[in-house]
């Protein structure tokens, strides 16, 4: 384990080997050595070519941890990043981004890097490990042939997480913070992530995956990028395609290929994302966080997170006695 310097801050960079595991009933939990912060990642095998791994770290500086990978066959892993951020760099110098509310999939087989946190910044992400045989269980050989074509790292799509695989990755958590998880539990609820999140891609035919370019990519973004930022008076989607550079059937079009959804429930995730988190948060009234995400009207607000979660706003503020 190795301290590094830079004029800004202190980092600590640690192999795989110098994390603790210990072997449990059900899992293998690894855990930060002492003095680097919080943190653990539980890995369930829960099916021939199929891995599950709940990682939570908040390191108290910034944190490189370094690996080598290597397998005889490619992997597909899916990632979804429910709190935090962090980014996997390889040697090549090849960077992997894992953004709060997206879930990125990506394909590997051999590779050198380092998987980088910052200090004092919670990290919560769910990652499941497949292999082409599995996959094979479920989708054609002509289907998953695409997913596993090379074996070097790369990033085969970075999209909003959907509402379907956010309610099953809550119940995971729920399920593990109260001791009650088991095997059948997690490979149902992972199926329904992985349903969830590949069925998309896997619905794409190679023909249809060359329609679309790099200026497509821009476009679809760039709207991305706005109804993030402006979610509470977000533009209508007329104004919306025209700010990005297209019209409306074709911006339609990019969000259900790359995003699996439309602007409208895209925008919606993001409300309800964001309306969680301040309830989660910190004490506060739910006609606050309702009129914050751009809602008028209180009622239709806690319609709305209730059909999005499942439990209403109220529960969620009752952490911090607040109604």
């Amino acid at each position: 384990m190795k301290q590094s310097k830079s004029a800004r801050t202190t980092a600590w960079r640690i192999s795989t080997e110098d994390i603790l595991s210990h072997p449990l009933t059900d899992r293998i939990q690894q855990r930060l050595p002492e003095g680097l912060g919080h943190g653990k990642t539980d890995i369930f095998h829960i099916d021939q070519g199929l891995s599950y791994l709940d990682t939570h770290l908040n390191p108290v500086k910034d944190l490189a941890i370094t690996s080598r990978i290597e397998q005889q066959n490619p992997r597909l892993v899916v990632t979804l990043a429910l709190k935090g951020k962090s980014c996997f760099k390889t040697a090549q110098g090849n960077e992997c981004l894992f953004n709060e509310g997206y879930t990125t999939i990506t394909r590997f087989n051999s590779t050198l890097g380092e998987r980088i946190y910052k200090a004092n910044k919670e990290t919560l992400q769910l990652r499941f490990s497949l292999s082409e045989a599995w996959l094979q269980k479920y989708y054609t050989k002509e289907i998953t042939a695409n997913f596993f074509k090379a074996t070097h790292l790369q990033v085969i799509s970075h999209q909003a997480i959907s509402s379907q695989a956010m309610f099953a990755a809550q119940q995971l958590i729920k399920a593990e913070q109260q001791n009650t998880s088991n095997k059948m539990f997690i490979h149902g609820q992972a199926l329904s992530i992985l349903a969830s999140e590949l069925s998309p891609l896997c619905a794409d035919t190679p023909s249809n995956a060359r329609k679309y370019n790099q200026n497509d990519i821009n476009i679809v973004n760039k709207a991305r990028n706005i109804l993030e930022s402006e979610f509470k008076a977000a533009p209508t989607v007329e104004l919306l395609a025209r700010r990005a550079g297209t019209n409306q059937f074709k911006l339609k079009q990019l969000f259900h290929y790359y995003y699996a959804t439309t602007p409208y429930a895209f925008l919606y995730e993001v409300r309800m994302k964001i309306a969680y988190k301040m309830l989660e948060s910190k004490p506060c009234h739910v006609n606050e966080v309702a009129d914050f995400v751009g809602y008028q009207h209180a009622s239709n607000f806690s319609a709305a997170f209730i059909r999005y979660f499942g439990v209403s706003p109220k529960h969620i503020a009752k952490k911090h006695r607040v109604t």
